[in-house]
């Protein structure tokens, strides 16, 4: 996303290096590598430290920020979930249509073009992308383990009540009571997917098997 606010420790860092480790061993070809976690447990700052690491490595990874494609804008998101009810809200809000389209084309090397939602205007950017030059794609978001035909599912295990501070610190949303129920959805949905997970990062932000 635009303007996102990234927060990035050294325990994002230390992550990232043992991910990389993992990601060598058993690259193959176009890799996929996807983080799904809770709001603010930190999965665009892994992405990023993952996918600058691996640039150490001479590999190229672009992160791909999965919630970039909600199907409703985000100035209309909240009128239409309260209008659906808490219980629409999951994965089933994405166009996975676009995401897919977007993965085939970094599998074959094409261009495409890729919403970036730009969080300061609340704009839906459309960016261009030349995959003939990535070597890895990234996927993070909320629900990003649940894209199929990936090559390893990071899953960040830690809930949205041990994560508020970082929540308040990136600011991307005013708590209240909705926004509340917005995260104990979210946490019931992204915790479902966990199954699918590979690898863990625990509440200590150490990585280990699933």
């Amino acid at each position: 996303m635009l303007g996102d606010v990234l927060l990035i420790e050294d325990k994002h860092k230390e992550a990232a290096e043992a991910l990389k480790d993992v990601v060598l061993k058993n690259r193959k070809g176009k890799f996929i590598v996807a983080i799904s976690g809770e709001s603010g447990s930190g999965k665009s700052e892994l992405a990023h430290s993952l996918a600058r690491k691996l640039k150490e490595e001479g590999i190229r990874a672009k992160p791909l920020h999965i919630d970039n494609y909600y199907k409703t804008h985000p100035l209309e998101r909240n009128e239409w979930r309260k209008r659906h009810g808490v219980e629409s809200i999951g994965y089933t809000e994405y166009d996975w249509d676009t995401i897919y389209e977007n993965i085939e084309a970094f599998k074959n090397g094409d261009k495409a073009t890729m919403p970036c939602i730009d969080i300061v205007t609340d704009q839906v950017d459309t960016l261009i992308t030349d995959f003939s030059v990535v070597d890895m794609l990234i996927i993070d978001g909320l629900y990003a383990i649940k894209t199929e035909n990936t090559d390893l599912n990071v899953f960040i295990d830690l809930t949205y009540h041990e994560t508020k501070k970082a929540q308040l610190s990136r600011g991307k949303e005013n708590v209240n009571e909705f926004r509340m129920q917005v995260l104990e959805r979210e946490h019931q949905v992204v915790s479902s997917l966990r199954p699918k997970a590979d690898l863990l990062i625990n509440k200590k932000y150490k990585v280990e098997k699933a």
